[in-house]
């Protein structure tokens, strides 16, 4: 496998390229256990990240909702999502004012490297594109300087693991072959998203939300332990 024939990375942010120690889904997890303590369920962090990592925030939440609601027959899913997500906004806001961020490892050289070595680099996410623009103030990073695009859930009509956020990404950057593209992240539905995408190379990484067996369920191309490993491919 080299990375000589690709022409545009895609990479997902928390956990892939932001370290910020899963506090997304940290208070994904505050956020759902309010609504559902009256049917006398809990939710783990654990589930959490099995069930909502690398998704659209409010498909994280109904995702994960219906994992534990689906043998008590709770039907109304998406009614206790909506309450979820309605205070899981302001909650996160509020979490990223109180807690400490940073790239992950190495990450800010393998943009400088790629994008040398002419190739494009974007990130994506399933968050809102105010939460994601926030993060790139607080990391100080910018587009067309720290990497060449942002990509969030609030530009495509269908979040991961629809490859329309890679999709638009070849648009903007004039990549018409999908084998030309890289797509890496930390969790398998990142996996989902790139093979849907028909991407050349998928890449999970270890440095985020699931294990090296959730990954692997997804099959990618390789899984790695930091995301600047890939400049060994």
């Amino acid at each position: 496998m080299l990375l000589d024939s690709i022409q545009l990375c895609v990479f997902d942010m928390a956990g892939t390229t932001v370290d910020e120690k899963n506090l997304v889904y940290k208070t994904l997890q505050q956020a759902i256990q309010p609504v559902i303590a009256s049917h006398g369920l809990r939710i783990s962090l654990e589930t959490v990240l099995e069930h909502g990592a690398g998704k659209e925030k409010h498909q994280a939440i109904v995702d994960t909702l219906r994992a534990i609601t689906l043998d008590i027959g709770i039907v109304d899913i998406h009614t206790l999502a909506n309450k979820a997500f309605q205070a899981f906004q302001p909650m996160l806001t509020q979490a990223y004012r109180d807690h400490s961020m940073r790239p992950v490892d190495g990450v800010e050289d393998l943009f400088t490297e790629l994008r040398e070595r002419g190739v494009f680099v974007v990130l994506n996410t399933g968050y809102s594109r105010v939460t994601a623009e926030s993060i790139f103030k607080r990391l100080d990073w910018t587009t067309g300087e720290t990497v060449d695009a942002l990509i969030t859930a609030d530009d495509v009509s269908s979040g991961r693991p629809a490859p329309d956020m890679i999709h638009l990404a070849m648009r903007q950057f004039g990549i018409d072959h999908p084998e030309c593209v890289l797509k890496a992240g930390d969790s398998a539905i990142d996996i989902e998203e790139g093979k849907n995408a028909n991407c050349g190379v998928t890449v999970g990484v270890l440095t985020g939300a699931q294990t090296r067996e959730q990954i692997a369920q997804a099959e990618p191309d390789v899984i790695v332990d930091n995301l600047s490993d890939i400049l060994s491919l």
